[in-house]
């Protein structure tokens, strides 16, 4: 059996949500099995990079998924203690990854390096 790499955690708002798990729950069966698939590859494959893996900047890296309803997924984490942390979850629809998005990451980035050290 091959070894977990990374353990997965979802990044927890202060109020106990956690907006990736909840935005995975909205999309179709079929999308969630893809992104799910997608994130054990790189659970189990670490470190990995590209068309998988990609590099967004320090610390910062996506899980690039195809989606069979013709759209891209990516999820957004960062490699902390043997983990793998989900900040941020979202169809894309331009071909960068769009400010706010990349912004909303980094700000929950910042709540978890207070929680985690």
């Amino acid at each position: 059996m091959i070894p977990i790499k990374l353990k997965v955690k979802f990044f927890k708002t202060e109020s106990g949500s956690e907006p990736v798990r909840e935005w995975l729950k909205q999309l179709n069966v079929m999308d969630k099995k893809v992104i799910g698939t997608d994130i054990k590859t790189v659970q189990f494959g670490w470190p990995l990079g590209m068309p998988l893996v990609g590099f967004i900047e320090s610390g910062l890296w996506e899980v690039r998924s195809k989606l069979h309803s013709h759209r891209i997924a990516r999820v957004l984490f960062i490699c902390e203690k043997g983990f793998m942390v989900l900040v941020h979850g979202f169809i894309k629809k331009q071909q960068k990854t769009p400010l706010p998005d990349l912004q909303l990451a980094r700000n929950r980035i910042k709540q978890l390096k207070g929680i985690i050290q």
